[in-house]
């Protein structure tokens, strides 16, 4: 391995002499290092600077095959709002690795495009390469679920769910499940009509996560409905909480709006 390292040092100091041609692309470790080595560099620049994507294109001068080049030069683009080049970027990744690259193209057309025909199909595709796979801290199946709850399709957003809690509990099934998991099943059934559900799930939600935002607006709408009186604790909780600046708890959830997100203004208008 430090001959490899060695290896790409030397590539790096003749950087302008070398061609594809002069490395074996097809050697993943080669092209891993090679990764490492220009990621490195990329980052000495930062998202804002014009040397994070000149990085990249050396390294892509060098080797065009290594997939993930091409998703860290869509990271600048995606902190712009710029979709159409992240997913230019993003669907060459999936092209050259779909096994790897898949999922995380699913994520975007979910969460950031809000394309969610195109999130499902992908998501589809990353079960057939990992059935238990997980990203951004979630498994496939939570996503297909928030797809779902977007396009209406309630029972299957709940199908969804019910695979993502059970895959979350494989094993031993000590681990907490994540609260997000709970919310969305508590959105579900709210959304469902089907309130004694929603409020359980809801209710499970906050035993974890005591702050969440959106499962006390949620419950305080269930209670609403319901004629609970405890209704307007949990409308005070949660415009207190959106105040002392809690939120979802996802990677991203501060520039990004995820399914069914309430905002200040709703808690005020109910």
């Amino acid at each position: 391995m430090k001959l490899l390292a060695s290896s790409v040092l030397i590539l790096l100091f003749y950087g302008q002499s070398f061609s594809q041609n002069h490395v074996d692309c097809s050697s993943v470790a080669v092209r891993d290092s090679l990764f490492n080595v220009y990621a490195k560099k990329a980052r000495t620049f930062g998202f804002d600077d014009p040397g994070w994507d000149r990085s990249f294109d050396e390294l892509l001068a060098i080797c065009p095959n290594i997939a993930e080049a091409y998703q860290e030069k869509g990271l600048p683009h995606l902190v712009k709002g710029n979709l159409a080049k992240v997913f230019e970027y993003n669907d060459k990744a999936v092209e050259l690795d779909p096994q790897r690259w898949t999922a995380y193209r699913g994520y975007l057309h979910c969460i950031y495009a809000k394309n969610y025909e195109k999130a499902i199909l992908d998501f589809e595709k990353a079960l057939q390469f990992a059935p238990h796979g997980f990203i951004q801290d979630h498994t496939y199946w939570f996503f297909l679920a928030l797809c779902n709850i977007e396009l209406g399709n309630y029972e299957k957003a709940v199908s969804f769910l019910e695979k993502d809690i059970a895959q979350q509990r494989r094993g031993e099934g000590k681990n907490d499940l994540h609260f997000n998991s709970l919310l969305y099943f508590g959105i579900t059934y709210y959304l469902m009509n089907e309130y004694d559900k929603a409020e359980k799930w809801l209710t499970e939600c906050l035993q974890l996560y005591d702050q969440h935002p959106m499962a006390n607006y949620y419950l305080a709408m269930t209670m609403k409905i319901t004629g609970n009186k405890q209704q307007d604790v949990y409308f005070a909780k949660a415009k207190q909480y959106m105040l002392d600046g809690y939120r979802l708890n996802e990677p991203n959830s501060a520039s990004v709006v995820f399914p069914k997100q309430m905002t200040m203004e709703d808690i005020e208008k109910r």
